[in-house]
């Protein structure tokens, strides 16, 4: 373990003692280093060191096989679906000797299963009710809220947590990262709030990083990388930190530069955080404009994933982010018989999660998802008919589902259906029911669609906007440079 997370367990020792009054939700386990490795773990998790925390609520399960709610954070702190599945299985099935705080946080994580929010969100209410003096708990009420892109609900959520507990840090950074992503963003506000983290914890790696993206949002990438080198510098193996250089350095141009970053956050990361930042090195030919190079690159690592000596539920989310990044690639370049071989390789993925969780509502979601990428592709090659098809299946598959955000695939996939067949008013019309505002590569083909309908106003604010956006992803690397022109 860290020094600095010694230091989290030592702070979170004392202020667990300060809450035996009940403001807190009670941690239901007789063993006490059970209870201590489950301390540490939520310190390591409230500084966004989720790997580590994976470990440490592990260590706690060992120390009491029956302990529901160490269960629970290691679902929260998974790298992949499978992980998260089996974790929360056993959460579950141990629900009966949990308090009842705990039991309403595992029936909140349980509708993740399912894509009910809207009971999800009763739940969170209900947390709060039982538990109005608990900080964790009104943090819990605004993870739920952001996940319904209810942004403005989720920080109040979270001011509220920090006006119970004013040391409490991850809210400051919820509140923090929130600015800088979700609409209404707030740059200022933004900054405000991780250096108030800062504050607190002036040795923590992690908040440096988040006042480094505050400055790439602005544009300013000198100033965000010397955050990143600074956080590198607390923390030499913050992978993380290391990959944000090689952002700013992809942005930059300085490819080769970049590359190294990436390796060296490979390098330092632990083997199951290192499976999804090595994607982003790959990310940096389809920069430099060589997609094949990209593609080829993710291939080599997904073979690599593939042999590794990782076991099945830390690298199927890895494996799964691969192939999802190759894939669209391949769609986006028109590398159509290497996009349908990616995509059966990702479908049988998610199916084998699927299988691995049971339940009719879980597998409804991953073929959704998987008619989702049919689709894409088909409308990408100029197949419409089977485009179209796959687009009805996504709504057959969602229909039922109790989350407000259930059609949003069904209309980014109708929206570039009908921006590929040139019928823009109609594409405008369902990328804007899509998630847009929080999607980079949505956005951009919103601007194209509004722009081929005669709407050049609002598509050069959009196009300047994504020109600007300056945070890594698939979709972004593929539009990034297109955006740029148009903007100019």
């Amino acid at each position: 373990m860290k020094p600095k997370a010694l230091l989290g367990l030592f702070a979170c020792l004392i202020g667990s003692l300060a809450l035996a009054g009940g403001n807190e939700i009670p941690i239901t386990s007789d063993s006490e280093s059970a209870k201590t490795l489950f301390i540490a773990g939520q310190a390591a998790s409230d500084a966004g060191n989720g790997v580590e925390a994976n470990r440490l609520f592990m260590a706690a399960t060992k120390a009491d096989p029956g302990f529901a709610r160490a269960w629970l954070e290691v679902a929260n702190n998974a790298v992949s679906g499978v992980e998260f599945n089996e974790a929360m299985k056993t959460a579950h099935s141990l629900a009966e000797n949990a308090s009842k705080g705990e039991k309403l946080l595992i029936d909140i994580n349980m509708r993740f299963l399912d894509n009910d929010f809207e009971r999800q969100t009763t739940l969170a209410n209900k947390l709060v009710e039982s538990y109005p003096e608990s900080a964790r708990a009104w943090l819990t009420k605004a993870g739920v809220e952001n996940g319904l892109n209810k942004f403005t609900q989720a920080r109040e959520s979270a001011t509220k947590a920090i006006e119970l507990d004013k040391s409490f840090v991850p809210a400051y950074t919820t509140i923090g990262a929130s600015y800088v992503f979700n609409d209404p963003k707030d740059l200022k506000k933004a900054a405000k709030y991780y250096k108030k983290a800062i504050a607190f914890e002036p040795g923590e790696d992690n908040h440096y990083w988040g006042l480094g993206d505050v400055y790439r949002a602005a544009g300013k990438l000198d100033k965000a990388a010397e955050y990143y080198s600074l956080s590198t510098m607390l923390d030499p193996n913050n992978g993380t930190a290391w990959v944000k250089l090689g952002h700013v350095n992809s942005f930059r141009g300085n490819y080769d530069e970049a590359r190294e970053n990436y390796e060296h956050g490979i390098k330092v990361a632990q083997p199951e955080g290192a499976a999804f930042l090595a994607n982003y090195k790959h990310f940096t030919w389809v920069h430099a404009n060589d997609p094949k190079a990209g593609v080829d690159g993710l291939k080599k690592l997904y073979k690599g994933l593939e042999i590794s000596e990782l076991p099945n539920q830390k690298k199927s989310g890895a494996m799964i982010f691969t192939l999802t990044n190759a894939a669209t690639i391949c769609m986006d370049k028109g590398m159509h018989d290497e996009a349908d071989d990616l995509i059966e390789m990702r479908s049988k993925l998610l199916r084998a999660n699927a299988s691995a969780v049971g339940t009719r509502e879980f597998s409804n979601i991953q073929e959704a998802n998987i008619a989702f990428f049919k689709g894409r592709a088909a409308a990408r090659r100029g197949d419409m008919r089977t485009a179209k098809k796959m687009a009805k299946e996504n709504m057959r598959l969602v229909k039922n589902e109790d989350n407000p955000r259930k059609m949003e695939q069904y209309h980014q996939l109708m929206g570039l259906i009908y921006l590929e067949d040139n019928k823009h008013a109609k594409a405008v019309e369902h990328f804007r029911q899509a998630d847009y505002a929080n999607n980079i590569y949505v956005k951009y083909h919103l601007a194209l669609a509004l722009q081929g309908a005669g709407e050049s106003s609002e598509a050069d604010a959009l196009f300047k906007e994504v020109a600007g956006w300056n945070f890594n992803s698939v979709g972004y690397a593929l539009v990034r440079e297109a955006a740029m022109q148009h903007g100019s």
